[in-house]
């Protein structure tokens, strides 16, 4: 397990892991671009529900230990958009930062399974609500369970006695929730704001919206 990772410009996986690692050894010893690997992410839900894991990634490609000049502007990169404290000391001996340069993306998730190419990944953004979504699944989960409900009304008749209602995921583009114990048996379903979403204040209104409109 890495400490950190991040994504260059250019697409590739930077990792800080152990000195004493095998994949840390492996590289120190392997010529360039000679030692094949494969990165598996797993993401599991932060809330309680049947069958937590919403989905799993596949990285493949070639490893290399980051060294000279290059281990500078790495550590720097990961700084800013994972910062570890201490773990980033660069004299420190414990730890190595490797180089995997990827060639093969698999995703399997709510969405469906496929391939995505690695230039894909270079040129993607990190959502706004990542940061934020563990604990704003947890809260509406905790505090607003009964309205999270009220969105069934949002999908046409359906028999909604006994069902219970569990946020799923949320991203930019809407909240997914799992429906379960209704007649129809456990289901999830996709609802979609308005607009994307770039901050907790446009959330907000949109969280606003969509509850309002299941109100109706």
């Amino acid at each position: 397990m890495p400490a950190a990772r991040t994504v260059t410009p250019d697409g590739d996986v930077i990792l800080l892991v152990s000195g004493e690692s095998a994949a840390a050894r492996a590289a120190a010893y392997a010529q360039d671009d000679d030692l094949t690997a494969v990165i598996e992410i797993t993401d599991v839900a932060p809330v309680s529900v049947a069958h937590r894991i919403r989905g799993r990634a596949w990285l493949a490609g070639w490893l290399t230990a980051v060294r000279g000049d290059e281990r500078a502007a790495c550590a720097a990169l990961l700084a800013e958009r994972h910062p570890v404290g201490e773990l980033l000391g660069l004299s420190d001996a414990r730890w190595r930062l490797l180089r995997l340069e990827v060639g093969e993306i698999s995703v399997d998730d709510l969405w469906g399974a496929e391939h995505v190419d690695p230039e894909d990944l270079a040129a993607a953004e990190p959502d706004p609500m990542v940061a934020h979504e563990t604990e704003l699944l947890q809260h509406l989960h905790a505090a607003h369970g009964d309205r999270i409900g009220e969105l069934c009304g949002l999908l046409g008749p359906r028999e909604a006695d006994g069902m219970t209602a569990v946020p799923l995921a949320l991203d930019r583009l809407g909240l997914r929730v799992r429906f379960s114990g209704g007649a129809p048996g456990s289901f999830d379903a996709r609802f979609d704001f308005p607009e994307p979403v770039a901050d907790i204040c446009g959330l907000r209104r949109a969280m606003h919206t969509l509850f309002a409109a299941a109100g109706h």
